[in-house]
């Protein structure tokens, strides 16, 4: 018996369904999604939730006075990805302003990058190194 994994993280927002569909449209998060080698019932992926591959998560309550993320925000979206490059140029393509910096990334930690979602709430992209 104990927690399995994170079941869900809920969020407000001003515009919900808008903000679910650029979530959905940019990055492959949110019901109806499934990530690279997953698949719902039947091959589809449901259209209640968002099918995940397995891996690490980083749970970790930072001091108040962090300057990790924006002060003005309780917390930042950290999201596992593969192909780090090709997810920020497609990003970019759609106007979306990413910032990469050199001293993010590790050999034993992998490369990371940042984003904002249209209501403002930082996200952080990391490519964990390869295996």
């Amino acid at each position: 018996m104990g927690v399995l994994g994170i079941g869900g993280l809920f969020f407000r927002a001003r515009d919900p369904e808008a903000l679910g569909a650029w979530y959905r449209d940019h990055l492959g998060v949110g019901a109806g999604c499934a990530a690279e080698g997953t698949a719902g019932e039947g091959g589809e992926p449901s259209p209640w939730f968002w099918t995940i591959q397995g891996g690490p998560v980083v749970f970790q309550p930072f001091r108040a006075d962090s300057d990790y993320f924006p002060a003005d925000k309780q917390y930042m979206l950290n999201l596992r990805v593969s192909g780090i490059d090709g997810l920020l140029t497609s990003l970019r393509a759609a106007g979306i302003a990413t910032e990469t910096r050199a001293e993010w990334d590790a050999p034993e930690t992998g490369r990371f990058a940042r984003i904002a979602d249209p209501e403002g709430n930082p996200i952080e992209l990391w490519e964990p190194p390869a295996a």
